[in-house]
């Protein structure tokens, strides 16, 4: 396997469980730490995978306005998840442990083993596609393992079931990104799932993680700024 899998498969674990581990220690830094994943997944998706998409649809004869829809409906499946699924309120006298804390932090898991599946995916594209959109998913999976932990306590379930599901959140994506290895996929499927992945990472850069830095102070623009400056560089060192 290439090397560069087994790193960011490895890293993609450390990221997501230290993210979960760290939710309360570094709380008040949790806004800039949003801010700059959310910076370069939407970066990463209009500079990398959206013009690999189109650029591979082109060569495979597949009608740019599929990409397009796919791409609208992988966002509309995102917004269906987190609303129904993800985000729940949660009563204060409820003594025991509310249901949504697992269907939650449940489906944190399965969208972190599709961020593994887009490292894998996009490394069949080309070892730049696939480093830059690693590195993305690396950031976003630290939130990841932030969220995972805070659904469970807000629904008052115990630490040590918080720790299972960020144990399964921080495996999800290596699964993922193994699973995409070990399967040849032709141009006309990978066509599709970076368009299903640019719908993702638009949707959890611009409305779930933004959102959750909106009260804060300004400055965390200088973080999402810093995020998309460092999807810019590295997207131009790679293809130098």
């Amino acid at each position: 396997m290439n090397s560069f899998l087994i790193g960011f498969a490895v890293i993609a674990f450390v990221s997501t469980l230290v993210g979960g581990l760290l939710v309360f220690k570094y709380k008040h830094m949790m806004p800039y730490v949003f801010s700059f994943a959310a910076g370069t997944l939407i970066a990463v998706t209009f500079l990398e995978i959206l013009p690999e998409s189109l650029k591979l649809a082109e060569s495979s004869n597949i009608p740019i306005r599929s990409i397009l829809i796919t791409i609208v409906l992988s966002f509309f499946l995102y917004n269906f998840i987190e609303r129904f699924f993800v985000t729940h309120p949660v009563h204060e006298h409820d003594g025991h442990g509310h249901i949504m804390g697992p269907i939650g932090a449940g489906s944190l898991v399965i969208h972190s083993f599709f961020d593994g599946a887009a490292i894998g995916a996009a490394f069949q594209v080309s070892t730049e596609l696939g480093l830059v959109v690693a590195m993305a998913v690396v950031f976003h999976d630290f939130t990841d393992g932030i969220n995972t932990v805070t659904l469970m306590l807000k629904n008052k379930q115990t630490s040590k079931n918080a720790f299972i599901f960020l144990i399964m959140a921080a495996l999800a994506p290596v699964v993922g990104l193994l699973l995409t290895t070990y399967l040849d996929l032709p141009s006309k499927i990978l066509a599709f799932l970076l368009a299903f992945f640019a719908g993702e990472f638009i949707y959890i850069g611009a409305a779930m993680l933004v959102p959750e830095t909106k009260e804060t102070k300004k400055s965390t623009m200088f973080a999402m700024a810093a995020g998309i400056a460092a999807i810019i560089v590295l997207t131009s060192l790679v293809k130098i």
